[in-house]
């Protein structure tokens, strides 16, 4: 078992595919900024066919099985909606054996969207994620644990994105 302690945040300045998701921080780095950018397409690519994604310390409701399409289908009713979001990642810690990789983050997930209560509504947690080398040697996350902490800021902004979407 091969142990990768990273203590830096990773700055992506350009978009990377996914032929060079050759180390499992590559695709969770690729899964935050696809996110940010709306690059649908792409943050499917990095989901295994099945994910297990649990959100339960946040939303109350429990982890589910999900396609990428499904997981992508949810994203797109909220994240579109605000103006902006930037999720920042940092202090990963990365197991790797063999075929399967575990890594350990800390995350924040800034949201903006102008509004007279408040413009920036914060999230701030942790996550888990497990992965799988596919056939082409490129990482696929099978499950994505988000480990909440609190979240600050203007907390009806969830809410209105949605509604904007409408």
């Amino acid at each position: 078992m091969k142990t990768l302690i990273t203590g830096l945040t990773f700055l992506i300045s350009f978009s990377l595919n996914a032929q060079t998701m050759k180390h499992p921080n590559d695709a969770v780095n690729q899964l935050f900024v696809s996110s940010d950018q709306r690059d649908w397409n792409m943050v499917e690519q990095i989901f295994d066919d099945n994910v297990l994604l649990d959100y339960s310390s946040m939303s109350g409701n429990p982890a589910a099985s999900l396609t990428p399409e499904a997981i992508t289908t949810a994203w797109k009713g909220v994240l579109p909606g605000f103006e902006y979001t930037h999720h920042q990642i940092g202090n990963m810690l990365t197991t790797i054996d063999d075929n399967t990789a575990k890594v350990f983050c800390y995350g924040t997930a800034t949201h903006y969207l102008t509004d007279e209560e408040g413009n920036v509504w914060t999230v701030v947690g942790s996550y888990d994620f497990d992965l799988r080398l596919d056939a082409k040697d490129n990482w696929r996350v099978t499950s994505m644990k988000f480990n909440f902490k609190y979240q600050d800021g203007n907390t009806s902004l969830p809410e209105k994105a949605i509604n904007r979407l409408k």
